[in-house]
Protein backbone atom coordinates (compact mmCIF):
# COMPACT_ATOMS: atom_id res chain seq x y z
CA UNK A 1 0.00 0.00 0.00
CA UNK A 2 1.52 3.44 -0.73
CA UNK A 3 -0.01 6.87 0.40
CA UNK A 4 0.66 10.32 -0.44
CA UNK A 5 -0.79 13.56 -1.11
CA UNK A 6 -1.96 13.16 -4.50
CA UNK A 7 -4.59 9.87 -2.97
CA UNK A 8 -5.70 12.01 -0.14
CA UNK A 9 -6.24 15.30 -1.69
CA UNK A 10 -9.81 14.91 -2.50
CA UNK A 11 -10.75 14.17 0.95
CA UNK A 12 -9.07 17.64 2.23
CA UNK A 13 -11.06 18.94 -0.92
CA UNK A 14 -13.99 17.63 0.49
CA UNK A 15 -13.07 18.52 4.37
CA UNK A 16 -12.42 22.46 3.30
CA UNK A 17 -16.22 22.29 1.80
CA UNK A 18 -17.21 20.44 4.49
CA UNK A 19 -15.50 23.18 6.96
CA UNK A 20 -17.97 25.86 6.41
CA UNK A 21 -21.52 25.06 7.58
CA UNK A 22 -22.71 23.17 10.52
CA UNK A 23 -21.50 20.03 11.96
CA UNK A 24 -21.63 17.05 14.41
CA UNK A 25 -21.52 17.42 17.95
CA UNK A 26 -20.13 14.57 19.31
CA UNK A 27 -17.84 12.28 17.18
CA UNK A 28 -18.63 9.18 15.08
CA UNK A 29 -19.45 6.08 16.38
CA UNK A 30 -17.47 3.06 14.99
CA UNK A 31 -14.05 3.07 13.22
CA UNK A 32 -12.33 2.40 9.95
CA UNK A 33 -10.33 -0.21 9.22
CA UNK A 34 -8.22 -2.01 6.57
CA UNK A 35 -7.12 -5.73 5.96
CA UNK A 36 -4.23 -6.91 4.94
CA UNK A 37 -2.41 -3.98 3.93
CA UNK A 38 1.04 -4.49 1.67
CA UNK A 39 3.53 -2.40 2.23
CA UNK A 40 5.25 -0.57 -0.46
CA UNK A 41 8.55 -1.12 -0.55
CA UNK A 42 9.12 2.14 -2.85
CA UNK A 43 7.30 4.11 -0.78
CA UNK A 44 9.32 2.70 2.55
CA UNK A 45 12.48 3.43 1.18
CA UNK A 46 10.92 7.30 0.30
CA UNK A 47 9.91 8.00 3.71
CA UNK A 48 12.63 6.64 5.13
CA UNK A 49 15.01 8.91 2.98
CA UNK A 50 13.07 11.59 3.47
CA UNK A 51 12.89 11.08 7.71
CA UNK A 52 16.47 9.87 8.26
CA UNK A 53 16.09 5.91 8.27
CA UNK A 54 18.02 3.39 6.63
CA UNK A 55 16.77 2.01 4.17
CA UNK A 56 15.99 -1.51 5.23
CA UNK A 57 13.12 -4.09 5.82
CA UNK A 58 12.00 -3.43 9.54
CA UNK A 59 9.60 -0.98 9.58
CA UNK A 60 10.58 2.34 11.27
CA UNK A 61 8.78 2.90 14.51
CA UNK A 62 6.71 6.34 12.91
CA UNK A 63 6.03 4.38 9.86
CA UNK A 64 2.91 2.81 10.60
CA UNK A 65 1.55 6.39 11.27
CA UNK A 66 1.22 6.79 8.09
CA UNK A 67 0.15 3.51 6.96
CA UNK A 68 -3.16 4.31 9.20
CA UNK A 69 -3.11 8.46 8.49
CA UNK A 70 -5.39 7.80 4.86
CA UNK A 71 -8.07 6.15 7.85
CA UNK A 72 -7.61 9.04 9.67
CA UNK A 73 -8.49 11.58 7.49
CA UNK A 74 -11.32 9.18 6.46
CA UNK A 75 -12.62 9.51 9.91
CA UNK A 76 -12.12 13.35 9.94
CA UNK A 77 -13.24 14.87 6.50
CA UNK A 78 -17.09 14.65 6.88
CA UNK A 79 -19.27 17.02 8.55
CA UNK A 80 -20.06 13.78 11.04
CA UNK A 81 -16.90 14.73 12.71
CA UNK A 82 -17.11 17.46 14.91
CA UNK A 83 -14.16 19.69 14.27
CA UNK A 84 -12.87 21.04 10.98
CA UNK A 85 -9.45 18.60 9.25
CA UNK A 86 -8.04 21.72 7.41
CA UNK A 87 -5.94 23.99 10.07
CA UNK A 88 -5.93 21.09 12.92
CA UNK A 89 -2.86 21.21 14.79
CA UNK A 90 -0.91 17.98 16.14
CA UNK A 91 0.12 18.60 19.70
CA UNK A 92 0.79 15.66 21.72
CA UNK A 93 1.83 11.56 20.08
CA UNK A 94 2.73 8.30 21.74
CA UNK A 95 3.52 5.22 19.93
CA UNK A 96 4.25 1.92 21.09
CA UNK A 97 6.02 -1.22 19.50
CA UNK A 98 6.07 -4.29 20.34
CA UNK A 99 8.31 -5.53 18.04
CA UNK A 100 10.64 -5.16 14.83
CA UNK A 101 7.73 -5.16 12.18
CA UNK A 102 8.97 -6.89 8.81
CA UNK A 103 7.87 -5.05 5.23
CA UNK A 104 6.79 -8.36 4.29
CA UNK A 105 4.05 -9.09 6.96
CA UNK A 106 0.29 -7.46 6.07
CA UNK A 107 -0.74 -5.32 8.27
CA UNK A 108 -4.29 -4.93 9.68
CA UNK A 109 -5.06 -0.97 10.50
CA UNK A 110 -7.94 0.22 12.99
CA UNK A 111 -8.41 3.67 13.94
CA UNK A 112 -11.55 5.22 15.92
CA UNK A 113 -12.00 8.88 17.66
CA UNK A 114 -12.17 9.50 21.31
CA UNK A 115 -11.83 12.10 23.86
CA UNK A 116 -13.09 15.42 22.10
CA UNK A 117 -12.65 17.81 24.87
CA UNK A 118 -11.82 21.59 26.03
CA UNK A 119 -8.47 22.57 25.46
CA UNK A 120 -6.89 26.39 26.95
CA UNK A 121 -6.91 27.20 22.86
CA UNK A 122 -9.86 25.69 21.72
CA UNK A 123 -10.90 22.23 20.99
CA UNK A 124 -9.14 18.61 20.64
CA UNK A 125 -9.56 14.91 20.31
CA UNK A 126 -7.71 11.94 19.98
CA UNK A 127 -7.39 9.31 17.32
CA UNK A 128 -6.16 6.18 18.25
CA UNK A 129 -4.68 3.16 16.07
CA UNK A 130 -3.98 -0.08 16.31
CA UNK A 131 -2.03 -2.16 13.83
CA UNK A 132 -2.22 -6.32 14.11
CA UNK A 133 0.25 -8.62 12.15
CA UNK A 134 -0.68 -12.35 12.30
CA UNK A 135 -3.96 -11.92 14.29
CA UNK A 136 -1.82 -10.08 17.35
CA UNK A 137 -1.46 -6.04 18.18
CA UNK A 138 2.35 -5.17 17.17
CA UNK A 139 1.70 -1.21 16.85
CA UNK A 140 -0.48 1.38 18.96
CA UNK A 141 -0.47 5.09 18.30
CA UNK A 142 -2.49 7.84 19.97
CA UNK A 143 -2.72 11.27 17.85
CA UNK A 144 -3.59 14.28 19.55
CA UNK A 145 -4.77 17.07 17.60
CA UNK A 146 -6.19 20.76 18.28
CA UNK A 147 -8.61 22.79 16.83
CA UNK A 148 -7.63 26.36 17.78
CA UNK A 149 -11.04 28.26 18.88
CA UNK A 150 -13.00 25.12 18.36
CA UNK A 151 -15.29 24.19 21.13
CA UNK A 152 -16.19 20.67 22.94
CA UNK A 153 -19.21 19.63 24.80
CA UNK A 154 -20.02 21.67 28.17
CA UNK A 155 -18.25 19.77 31.26
CA UNK A 156 -15.49 17.72 29.65
CA UNK A 157 -12.54 18.82 30.17
CA UNK A 158 -8.89 18.09 28.68
CA UNK A 159 -7.13 15.05 30.58
CA UNK A 160 -3.78 16.87 32.02
CA UNK A 161 -0.87 15.39 29.75
CA UNK A 162 2.42 16.06 31.47
CA UNK A 163 5.22 17.27 28.91
CA UNK A 164 7.76 14.56 28.59
CA UNK A 165 11.57 15.48 30.51
CA UNK A 166 13.84 17.63 28.26
CA UNK A 167 17.06 16.99 28.45
CA UNK A 168 20.16 19.05 29.81
CA UNK A 169 23.55 19.60 27.81
CA UNK A 170 24.56 20.74 25.01
CA UNK A 171 23.08 19.92 21.55
CA UNK A 172 24.10 16.58 19.75
CA UNK A 173 23.44 17.57 16.21
CA UNK A 174 22.05 20.69 13.95
CA UNK A 175 19.50 20.66 10.86
CA UNK A 176 18.85 22.80 8.39
CA UNK A 177 15.30 22.15 7.82
CA UNK A 178 14.68 23.37 4.05
CA UNK A 179 11.33 25.28 3.42
CA UNK A 180 10.21 22.10 1.46
CA UNK A 181 10.17 19.26 4.18
CA UNK A 182 6.30 20.35 4.57
CA UNK A 183 5.77 19.24 1.10
CA UNK A 184 8.70 16.78 0.64
CA UNK A 185 6.46 15.18 3.86
CA UNK A 186 3.28 15.44 2.64
CA UNK A 187 4.48 13.61 -0.14
CA UNK A 188 5.32 10.46 1.84
CA UNK A 189 2.87 10.71 4.55
CA UNK A 190 -0.16 12.01 2.87
CA UNK A 191 -0.76 14.60 5.41
CA UNK A 192 -1.60 17.97 2.98
CA UNK A 193 -2.68 19.70 5.65
CA UNK A 194 -2.43 23.79 3.95
CA UNK A 195 -0.50 25.01 7.15
CA UNK A 196 2.64 22.42 6.33
CA UNK A 197 2.59 23.23 1.97
CA UNK A 198 3.13 27.45 1.65
CA UNK A 199 3.36 30.34 3.27
CA UNK A 200 0.43 31.71 1.92
CA UNK A 201 -2.33 28.96 2.61
CA UNK A 202 -0.52 28.80 6.33
CA UNK A 203 -0.75 32.00 6.83
CA UNK A 204 -4.54 31.85 6.33
CA UNK A 205 -4.84 29.90 9.52
CA UNK A 206 -2.52 32.09 11.39
CA UNK A 207 0.85 31.08 10.88
CA UNK A 208 3.55 33.15 9.47
CA UNK A 209 4.94 30.63 7.48
CA UNK A 210 4.30 27.14 6.62
CA UNK A 211 5.57 25.01 9.75
CA UNK A 212 7.18 21.13 9.42
CA UNK A 213 4.38 18.39 10.60
CA UNK A 214 5.04 17.51 13.80
CA UNK A 215 5.39 13.56 13.02
CA UNK A 216 7.89 14.24 10.70
CA UNK A 217 9.78 16.45 13.26
CA UNK A 218 9.46 13.30 15.57
CA UNK A 219 10.84 10.76 13.20
CA UNK A 220 13.61 13.10 12.23
CA UNK A 221 14.60 13.04 16.03
CA UNK A 222 13.70 9.11 16.53
CA UNK A 223 15.79 8.29 13.30
CA UNK A 224 19.27 10.12 15.11
CA UNK A 225 18.39 7.26 17.49
CA UNK A 226 18.78 4.22 15.50
CA UNK A 227 21.32 1.38 16.46
CA UNK A 228 20.63 2.33 20.08
CA UNK A 229 17.32 1.47 20.91
CA UNK A 230 15.41 -1.92 21.33
CA UNK A 231 12.78 -3.54 18.70
CA UNK A 232 10.21 -2.67 21.54
CA UNK A 233 10.17 0.76 22.58
CA UNK A 234 7.06 3.63 23.60
CA UNK A 235 7.70 6.91 21.99
CA UNK A 236 5.86 9.92 23.62
CA UNK A 237 5.89 13.21 21.91
CA UNK A 238 4.79 16.37 23.10
CA UNK A 239 5.27 19.32 20.39
CA UNK A 240 6.00 22.56 21.32
CA UNK A 241 6.48 25.66 19.32
CA UNK A 242 5.59 25.45 15.63
CA UNK A 243 8.97 25.06 13.53
CA UNK A 244 8.57 27.41 10.96
CA UNK A 245 10.01 26.77 7.07
CA UNK A 246 12.94 26.89 6.90
CA UNK A 247 14.73 26.87 9.99
CA UNK A 248 17.84 25.89 11.96
CA UNK A 249 17.38 23.84 14.55
CA UNK A 250 19.54 21.97 17.30
CA UNK A 251 18.87 18.14 18.61
CA UNK A 252 19.16 16.97 21.88
CA UNK A 253 19.37 14.02 23.04
CA UNK A 254 20.40 12.70 26.23
CA UNK A 255 20.76 8.62 27.66
CA UNK A 256 19.07 7.95 30.87
CA UNK A 257 18.54 4.78 32.91
CA UNK A 258 15.22 4.40 31.73
CA UNK A 259 15.71 5.00 27.83
CA UNK A 260 16.30 8.65 26.00
CA UNK A 261 15.50 12.32 27.03
CA UNK A 262 14.81 13.92 23.57
CA UNK A 263 14.46 18.14 22.25
CA UNK A 264 14.41 19.82 19.38
CA UNK A 265 14.66 23.52 19.95
CA UNK A 266 16.02 26.57 18.11
CA UNK A 267 17.88 29.11 20.64
CA UNK A 268 14.30 29.91 23.26
CA UNK A 269 11.84 27.81 21.13
CA UNK A 270 11.40 24.67 21.85
CA UNK A 271 9.68 22.89 18.99
CA UNK A 272 9.36 18.91 20.27
CA UNK A 273 10.22 17.17 24.00
CA UNK A 274 10.24 13.17 24.07
CA UNK A 275 10.84 10.19 25.78
CA UNK A 276 11.92 6.52 24.13
CA UNK A 277 11.45 3.74 26.60
CA UNK A 278 11.40 0.14 26.38
CA UNK A 279 7.73 -1.42 25.95
CA UNK A 280 7.63 -3.50 28.81
CA UNK A 281 3.57 -3.09 28.67
CA UNK A 282 0.96 -1.89 26.51
CA UNK A 283 1.21 1.62 27.20
CA UNK A 284 -0.99 3.11 24.39
CA UNK A 285 -4.07 2.39 25.37
CA UNK A 286 -6.19 1.51 22.00
CA UNK A 287 -9.42 0.11 24.55
CA UNK A 288 -12.74 1.74 23.40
Amino acid sequence: MGTGGAGLAPLYVKAAVGAIGPRATTLPEGERSREGVSVDRGHLADYARVCGFPVEDALPPTYPHVLAFPLQVELMAGRHFPLPLPGLVHIRNTISVDREIDAAEPLDLRVHAERFVAHPKGAQVDLVTRVDAGGEPVWRGRSTYLARGATAPAGDESPELVPPDAPDGPAVATWRVGADIGRRYAGVSGDVNPIHLHPLTARAFGFPRAIAHGMWTAARALSALQGRLPAAITYDVAFGKPLLLPSTVELHAAATDEGWNVAVRKRDRTHLTATVRPATARDVDTSR
